[in-house]
């Protein structure tokens, strides 16, 4: 037999352009071919899909941010809110009613000594549902500004116990004293319908309560002003009873600092 010579195998070079193929066809460059690809029809389910859209990041304005913090809302301030909404309500009704029949509401709800002998939760609760002097009084805009300021810090319900301790305790403190004084006859019985009603005890008391939530630079000069025109409604002798009532009320927020403080959450 014949020995046939071996050698390593070579691989097969591809055909040149134009070269007839064994099927009768020519060969194809390959940039040739994807440009006839690129032109063919695709398949569905094969088109491409455009970009998503890059999110574009927008950042609040800090300042504004800050300013309507410090007006109530529904969800962050909700006993604020809800509050603040009866008393602009009860205040319009003030405006336009007859002045006879306001008067016989203020009669009704006032927490003078024969009201409190008779219905004290009644009236104590009825006459915060108005504001001495209107919508237009300065403890209408205290009310707003500090009790939501409170309300964020310790919540809505330890907004109410300070609110209502001011209310109720100012109250007590010195229409007592009246019902006392009657009965020793250094006081006429009509001192027993004093009228008295309105928001402003209880909204001392919570700015009492939130100065000691304030940095020191706010806190004492905040109480420096306050409590100074208490002293001067005092001195001026128009209503001492209801200036000691403000005191009184201012008193009860200071004492509250430490309870306060334990239920402050950090802002």
């Amino acid at each position: 037999m014949e020995r046939t010579a071996t050698g390593p195998a070579t691989a097969a070079s591809p055909p040149l352009t134009g070269t007839p193929l064994s099927d009768g066809t020519a060969a194809v460059p390959a940039p040739a071919l994807a440009a006839l690809l690129d032109g063919m029809p695709r398949q569905r389910g094969t088109t491409p899909q455009a970009p998503a859209p890059v999110p574009v990041e927008v950042r609040p304005n800090p300042l504004a941010a800050r300013l309507l913090r410090l007006l109530p809302t529904p969800a962050g301030t909700p006993f604020t809110f809800a509050y603040a909404s009866v008393l602009a309500v009860t205040s319009v009704i003030a405006a336009v009613a007859d002045p006879g029949l306001m008067n016989t509401l203020y009669q009704d709800s006032s927490t003078d000594v024969a009201h409190l002998a008779q219905s004290p939760a009644v009236v104590l609760l009825a006459s915060a549902l108005w504001i001495a002097g209107g919508i237009l009084s300065p403890y209408s805009a205290a009310f707003v500004l500090v009790l939501t300021a409170l309300e964020r810090r310790i919540g809505g319900a330890r907004a109410v116990c300070v609110f209502l301790a001011g209310h109720v305790l100012a109250t007590l403190a010195t229409e007592i004293p009246v019902g006392l004084a009657v009965l020793a006859g250094h006081l006429p019985e009509t001192s027993l319908h004093r009228l008295d009603y309105g928001i402003s005890f209880g909204v001392a008391a919570s700015i009492g309560a939130l100065a000691g939530l304030l940095q020191p630079w706010l806190r004492w000069p905040l109480l420096t002003v306050f409590a100074g025109l208490l002293l001067n409604d005092l001195a001026e002798f128009v209503d001492p009873m209801t200036d000691w009532g403000h005191l009184i009320a201012l008193t009860t927020g200071v004492m509250s600092w430490p309870l306060v403080r334990r239920w402050a959450q950090p802002i």
